[in-house]
């Protein structure tokens, strides 16, 4: 992605959504839009790289990765002691947050058996999604359950929103707990979903507890409905 490119989009993200370049009271790294200020952010940073061998391009500033899945900013900031370099994180495209679905069926809790490309391994996981453009959270919720477990909710409890990884990501993920009525134990191998098992609830929180589920949505949509009194508290 060239330099007009990493700008012109950066600036048409600002207009977008200009709350996730926000300066709050008191915030310890301000993001800079002087242009002076961002080139000599730039020019601190491309110094430490080269100091470690590290190619210059890594100090450009903008949008430096974008697709339909994600985009990567990396800002020019003032730091709390008062020098400036740059700061990666990523957010959200067209602002749509993901979806977290914690079905339960007939007591007992659903979940998927999902080969993820990340970590190359299986996992037992809630079902999720991206998010829509245009669509509510609700929305969303529903198709992702019926997408990936061919579910219709009879009840739909928000659990509110949680945040995956604070330290690089601004995307915020909503997470709801289902109640359903059926759901298709078949899978969806297109998407790398092996089989739907229906868990009790003694059994979720025991894979929980031994790391047999390591999701983190996954645990934090049980921890939240746990606490809402959605779940049972007793093993």
């Amino acid at each position: 992605m060239d330099d007009d490119v990493r700008q012109s989009r950066y600036r048409e993200m600002r207009s977008a959504a200009p709350e996730l370049f926000d300066n709050p009271p008191g915030a310890p790294f301000e993001i800079l839009l002087n242009p002076a200020d961002v080139a000599a952010a730039e020019e601190m940073a491309a110094q430490l790289l080269d100091a470690r061998g590290m190619p210059r391009s890594w100090a450009h500033t903008g949008v430096v990765y974008e697709d339909p899945y994600s985009v990567v900013l990396r800002d020019a900031v003032r730091m709390p002691s008062g020098r400036s370099g740059t700061y990666v994180r990523r957010v959200q495209p067209a602002g749509a947050a993901g979806v977290v679905v914690l079905p339960r069926c007939a007591g007992d809790v659903v979940l998927i058996r999902h080969f993820r490309h990340s970590t190359r391994s299986w996992h037992l996981e809630a079902p999720r999604g991206f998010g829509e453009p245009g669509s509510t959270p609700d929305q969303d919720a529903r198709r992702e359950l019926l997408e990936e477990i061919g579910a219709t909710p009879l009840a739909l409890h928000p659990l509110g929103v949680v945040h995956p990884d604070t330290g690089q990501s601004a995307d915020g993920v909503h997470l709801f707990y289902a109640e359903i009525e059926r759901f298709d134990a078949e899978g969806e191998a297109e998407e790398g979903i092996a089989a739907t098992l229906a868990v009790p609830p003694a059994a979720c929180a025991e894979l929980i507890r031994t790391g047999a589920i390591t999701d983190g949505f996954t645990i934090a949509a049980w921890t939240r409905a746990l606490l809402q009194g959605l779940l049972p508290s007793g093993r």
